[in-house]
């Protein structure tokens, strides 16, 4: 959930100080656009995915610090909740094997930290949200002990000036208050990342809002939030609401939450960083000693910390980064519409359908984003949460049309064709491809799957929790097989 920091009281002088180097950020970032300072001969894509910790019951584990001790995989780091850790898996180039190599990577760095996790009594769970999480489970005693996380709590609470209230209408009805961002830590989804030049952000990034809705249908994974059946990819409005620094009248003003789709097609990386800087106050107005100026005028890199820190408290489901590696800077689209699992291989396949739609639809004489409102891609987004796999979308020349149908006839082959412009093989391609097919000609995905499961187990006689607690060792059976989840219900 971001770079660490100390712990430590703002004041307002912080808050000045950290407005003035923003800004100053800003307007260096500017230039180095304007003279083309940054890497991308060789792009590169990243992965991160956040992981659930379980007991042997199938409840929450506590227990991030001791996991991450017993694990020892600098990979593995803390995230919000102590029954949460994450993987960040090294970047590398997608040309080739590079999905094959990104998946036996993740395999084998959660086949080891699973079994290192286990000698304690704990286990590793890939899934949206985790479905034995109660709300008792999501109290401030509960928050990580990264000093981060209690800032982040503390400084949306003082934006708030009161309790969050969370209401979700699904197929059932969610209304609970809570006095700690902690709720959102229920959200544990995957981080896509594709490096790309400057004149490719806009493109690039107009793309992936342009398929957010699709995505969401062809992967949700989260229906169940503390108990009940809400909507196919519930971690979406919960991660919207949880740190959502805005009271009622703040939000009848129309001041934009930090958790955000955003409002217009952009032409540069740029926009949205200067969107950020001006519409979003600081939540963590931490300043360094870098003067980026000199650093830039002597011929360095600058690192932007500033910049960086409050981008990184901007929670866009698309999301724009500026980072240094090998002493280069560079730019990336982090795509962070997908819940995490089910399987690694279901991970995999929706990273390859959205680094090679992106791919071919930036590259299109007419692109989608001059033939559609940006407002059509929010509804195809609200549409991908609400439904899932059954979702109806809007696509151009096409009108209103089932998710599944525009995949299959228009989205895939599109997909496949932006794959092989990314260097990847065939056989690559049809494997991971194919299973979004596969999903998409079933109506099956992570979604459907546990709900069909916790139906069975309430029509034989199981309430809620016990049979969300059932769905859930089941779910972790066929998690450790990798088979995708369309084939789960042949195998169940």
């Amino acid at each position: 959930m971001g770079e660490e920091v100390d712990a430590r009281q703002f004041t307002r002088a912080d808050r000045k100080l950290h407005r003035e180097k923003v800004r100053r950020g800003l307007d260096v970032l500017a230039r180095m656009l304007t003279e083309s300072r940054f890497d991308f001969e060789r792009p590169m894509a990243g992965l991160e995915i956040e992981l659930n910790l379980v007991d042997t019951d199938g409840n929450p584990a506590m227990r991030n610090v001791e996991v991450l001790d017993a694990i020892a995989d600098p990979q593995f780091q803390t995230e919000l909740g102590r029954f949460n850790i994450e993987i960040n898996v090294a970047p590398r180039q997608l040309s080739e094997a590079g999905f094959s190599s990104f998946e036996t990577s993740v395999r084998a760095a959660l086949n080891a930290a699973s079994e290192r996790a286990e000698e304690i009594g704990a286990r590793l769970v890939t899934i949206g949200i985790l479905p034995t999480l109660h709300p008792e489970h999501v109290s401030v005693d509960n928050v990580s002990e990264n000093p981060r996380y209690s800032l982040l709590d503390q400084q949306i609470f003082a934006a708030r000036g009161e309790d969050l209230e969370i209401v979700i209408d699904g197929h059932e009805r969610l209304h609970m208050v809570s006095d700690t961002i902690m709720p959102e830590a229920a959200c544990t989804s995957t981080q896509v990342h594709l490096q790309v030049s400057p004149d490719d952000f806009a493109p690039y990034w107009n793309a992936a809002q342009a398929i957010a809705g699709v995505q969401l249908a062809v992967g949700a994974n989260s229906p169940f939030l503390f108990g009940r059946h809400l909507v196919a990819e519930s971690r979406i409005p919960l991660f919207e609401q949880a740190t959502d620094t805005r009271s009622d009248e703040l939000k009848a003003q129309g001041v934009r939450p930090r958790v955000w789709f955003g409002e217009r097609w952009v032409t540069s990386i740029f926009d949205l960083f200067e969107e950020n800087s001006t519409y979003f106050p600081a939540l963590l107005p931490i300043s360094t000693d870098e003067d980026p100026e000199a650093v830039l005028e002597a011929g360095g890199t600058p690192r932007l910390d500033e910049l960086r820190l409050h981008n990184g408290t901007v929670y866009r489901w698309n999301r724009p980064v500026y980072d240094i590696s090998d002493a280069s800077p560079h730019l990336r689209v982090e795509n962070r519409v997908l819940p995490a699992g089910p399987t690694v291989v279901d991970t995999m396949a929706n990273a390859a359908f959205f680094a090679g739609l992106v791919r071919a639809l930036a590259a299109e004489d007419r692109p989608i984003w001059s033939r559609m409102s940006f407002s059509a891609a929010a509804e195809n987004f609200a549409a991908g949460v609400r439904s899932g796999i059954d979702a109806e979308v809007y696509w151009p020349d096409v009108g209103q049309v089932r998710a599944t149908e525009l995949v299959v006839r228009r989205l895939l082959p599109k997909a496949a064709e932006g794959l092989r412009q990314w260097g990847v093989e065939q056989s690559e391609i049809d494997r991971l491809l194919g299973i979004v097919e596969q999903r998409c000609l079933r109506s099956a995905n992570g979604a459907t799957w546990q709900v069909a499961e916790v139906e069975r187990r309430e029509r034989a006689g199981a309430g809620r929790r016990e049979a969300l607690r059932g769905m859930l060792s089941r779910y972790l059976e066929l998690m450790h097989t990798n088979e995708p989840v369309h084939t789960w219900e042949a195998i169940s």
